[in-house]
Parts: structure tokens; C-alpha cells; sequence
């Protein structure tokens, strides 16, 4: 059985088809979001500090990275970010950046084993990061995409996370440590996304044998009620296999989903979870009633 291991500096957790679904916050990233990237920019983390508390608080297993900034020293401010993080939560991370000088900058200031986000099946950046990734002895996420681009043919991409992963354990980088990216489609755009995106991630876990992952939110893109198709995508996709996702845990629904279907996969023992956090609290009336028949009992004592 396939299982990922990561840890920060005070925690190990396992992404694996034996347990609970791992939350990846994706909030700590200025893309779209203009005041997050003027914080950042001039070194001012408040927020960053904020977006990470708030995230472990809502259920993230997992926090990503990223300070993607137009003309700013992303190397810099990512390792800041990452150093800053890490001194207020325990969760693991995810280093995210296209350019390979802030994942090594992050990289090297990161305490544990984090993932690496991301290598495409691209050839030079292959021959770039997954040396890196052996380096620092790194977890990495593989998009399943090359220099021809996006396929929408799930065959495919599937091929193209086949070499990847091949390529990987040519650096010496073990199966397990390369968690798939099959690129999930909007089905508002492409009628057949969802159901392409199930089978492609039961092909990944039962052929290929890797954990997988995605940006949750791409199959909800320019319908209403995304939070809604969300939920019923990830619950559909931890079943078909799916172990992680990149996703904002605030959204109730979304993690609703997600203990729902931790308990159907059976890695929430006993409900506990989820009871836990759904079991109503008792009325005042039967609470009352309890502490009469408590009063009496101890009246006749």
C-alpha cells in the first residue's frame, strides 16, 4: 500500500489509500488576491499568519506555500513566509513555486520533509527539479502535462504521470514520494470532465499505485453553487481513490464531503469524527431532566 510521508518540524502525517483524506490549504497565495501580494511584497506577514491559523483551525492536514508576486524577490519572501509559518502551526507544508530559485530558497530553510509543488512531464523542468527534490529529500507533485500541453484525453495524461513517475526513481526518488496531479477539467466546459477525472484517479491508485491530488476547485469553474459541486466531486474522488487535495478548508461543504467520506472509506474508526463534530448537544430540557433525576437519586442516598 502506497503511503506518503511528510512532516514539519513537530509532525509526521501519512497521505495513503489507508488514511484519512489530507487537506492541503491553498490560502497563503497572492495570486488573485492584490492586498495578500502588497503585504507580502513589502514584508509585512500578518495576514499570511492569519490565512495559516485560521486554515489548521478549519481542519488543514496540510498548508501550501506560494508568494508568486510580479516583480518581487520571490525566493526571498518565500522563505520568510516559510519560516514564519512554521513558528505558528505544526502542520507539514507544500512549497509552491514555478521558480525553481524559490524552491530551493524555501527548500533550504524548511524544517522537515515538505512537497515540492510542482514538476510537469516537461523535460526541462524535470531535468531541474526533481534533482532538488532528491537533494532535500522532498515529496513531489507531478502535473500531468508536457510540451504539447494540457490532453484532454485521460489516457494520456495518465502516460504522461507514468513518465514522471518512471523518471523520478531514475533520481532515485521513490514511488511513493510522487503524488499525481491528473489536471481536473470544469465540467461546466466538458460535459465528461468528472466522470474522465474518476477513472483516470482509479487508474492512478490501482495501475500506477500513486497518491493523487488536484486543485479542488477547477471542477466547479463558471457554475453556481460551486461549493456545492465541490463537496460532491471530492467525496466521489476520495472513493475513486483520491488521498489530497489543494483547497480552501473554510468552505464548510467542502470539508463536509470530505468526512463524509472519510467515514464511508472507512478511516474515521467509529464515526468519531464525525460525530464529534456534528452530534448535537443536548437540549436544556433533557439536560434538566438528567439533573432532577440526579438530585433525586442522591435525595434518597
Amino acid at each position: 500500500m502506497t503511503r506518503t510521508l511528510i512532516s514539519s518540524h513537530k509532525q509526521e502525517i501519512i497521505i495513503g489509500f489507508d488514511a484519512p483524506f489530507c487537506v492541503i490549504g491553498e490560502r497563503i497565495n497572492p495570486t488573485g488576491r492584490k492586498l495578500l501580494a502588497a503585504e507580502m511584497a513589502e514584508g509585512d506577514y500578518s495576514r499570511v499568519v492569519s490565512d495559516a491559523l485560521a486554515q489548521v483551525e478549519a481542519g488543514a492536514t496540510m498548508l501550501d506555500i506560494n508568494a508568486g508576486i510580479p516583480m518581487a524577490d520571490e525566493p526571498r519572501i518565500l522563505a520568510e513566509a516559510i519560516q514564519l509559518v512554521q513558528s505558528v502551526v505544526d502542520v507539514p507544508l507544500a512549497i509552491d513555486s514555478s521558480i525553481v530559485e524559490a524552491l530551493e530558497a524555501g527548500l533550504s530553510v524548511y524544517q522537515g520533509k515538505p512537497i515540492v509543488n510542482s514538476v510537469t512531464g516537461e523535460e526541462e523542468r524535470l531535468e531541474i527539479v526533481l534533482p532538488l527534490v532528491k537533494k532535500y529529500g522532498a515529496a513531489v507533485v507531478a502535473i500531468s502535462n508536457d510540451e504539447t500541453g494540457i490532453s484532454e484525453d485521460a489516457n494520456v495524461r495518465y502516460e504522461v504521470a507514468k513518465m514522471i513517475v518512471e523518471r523520478a526513481e531514475d533520481y532515485g526518488i521513490p514511488r511513493e514520494d510522487v503524488i499525481v496531479d491528473p489536471l481536473i477539467m470544469p465540467v461546466g466546459a466538458i460535459n465528461l470532465a468528472g466522470r474522465t477525472a474518476l477513472d483516470l484517479i482509479t487508474r492512478l491508485r490501482t495501475e500506477l499505485k500513486v497518491n493523487t491530488t488536484c486543485g479542488a476547485s477547477n471542477i466547479s469553474f463558471g457554475l453556481p453553487n460551486r461549493h456545492g459541486m465541490n463537496a460532491a466531486f471530492l467525496s466521489m474522488a476520495a472513493g475513486a481513490g483520491m488521498t489530497s487535495a489543494i483547497m480552501n478548508p473554510l468552505h464548510t461543504e467542502e470539508m463536509t464531503g470530505i468526512m463524509g467520506a472519510n467515514v464511508m472509506n472507512g478511516v474515521d474508526p467509529q464515526c468519531r469524527k464525525w460525530i464529534k463534530k456534528f452530534r448535537e448537544p443536548a437540549s436544556e430540557s433533557v439536560a434538566g431532566g438528567r439533573e432532577r433525576r440526579t438530585n433525586r437519586r442522591r435525595a434518597r442516598d
